[in-house]
């Protein structure tokens, strides 16, 4: 019902290309890059371009760029199109302490370590140090006695989390300065995320190589000489994880 069109892990200053398909164009569209889309939209846009987005087949035109709420429509407006035993992302009775789960992983993990990355300041840096660092030690706390962070099920809330641990090791630790520890020194979190790892739709699609071009090469800033890190090797994501027992 909705393909999906991967853009590759580098882009200029214009906007995310789709140089992984046959000719540089996506298939579906026959755009060569996302800005075309949002261009159609509004021939004067001129923020960023961000993905992922939703684009319509007959206008070329973008839909949305909202993150957060692309997963929440697949799955609440696009349901009658699931597979079969689909996993329920968003269960009605853990769904008010989810959403509160969500907002601090959001705010502390996901835009934390950007926040680290980016400081223009040590005073901004050691804030966002800290308040990275409190919500990951409340998620080593609380993922210690359960599998997964709403209990014994997947949720939207794993989903949203897994992003930033899949890059931790990789990017975020080094390139982005969040080092007080790595990902694979937290007992809790590092079980967890092999555990999620091993479950197909996400390690089916973690391309380590690709994280680290991408945030090494585009990110010039960070990174001036552009030269990409040989480490971490990833073998240690399917090593077992012993989260079975919880």
């Amino acid at each position: 019902m909705i393909s999906l069109g991967l853009a590759g892990p580098t882009h200029d200053e214009r906007s995310w290309r789709f140089d992984l398909d046959p000719g540089g164009r996506d298939p579906v569209l026959g755009i060569e890059r996302l800005q075309e889309a949002y261009l159609r939209r509004d021939p004067s846009y001129d923020k960023g371009i961000t993905v992922p987005a939703l684009v319509e087949i007959d206008s070329g035109q973008v839909v949305t760029n909202d993150f957060g709420w692309v997963t929440h429509d697949l799955f609440f407006e696009w349901r009658e199109h699931h597979r079969p035993a689909a996993p329920d992302l968003w269960p009605d009775e853990a769904r008010e302490e989810m959403d509160e789960v969500m907002e601090r992983v959001f705010t502390e993990v996901n835009n934390g370590v950007y926040r680290c990355g980016f400081a223009g300041s040590q005073e901004a840096y050691d804030d966002a140090y800290e308040r990275l660092w409190a919500a990951l030690d409340w998620l080593e706390d609380r993922l210690t006695d359960r599998r997964y962070l709403m209990g014994d099920t997947i949720t939207e809330a794993d989903v949203r989390l897994y992003t930033t641990l899949a890059r931790f090791d990789a990017v975020y630790h080094g390139h982005f300065k969040c080092n007080r520890q790595k990902l694979t020194e937290l007992p809790a979190l590092w079980g967890y995320a092999r555990d999620l790892f091993e479950t197909p739709a996400f390690g089916d699609n973690t391309d380590f190589s690709q994280i680290k071009r991408h945030y090494y090469t585009v990110q010039t800033d960070v990174n001036p000489s552009q030269i990409v890190p040989r480490g971490p090797d990833p073998s240690g994501w399917r090593t077992p994880h012993g989260r079975e027992r919880l």
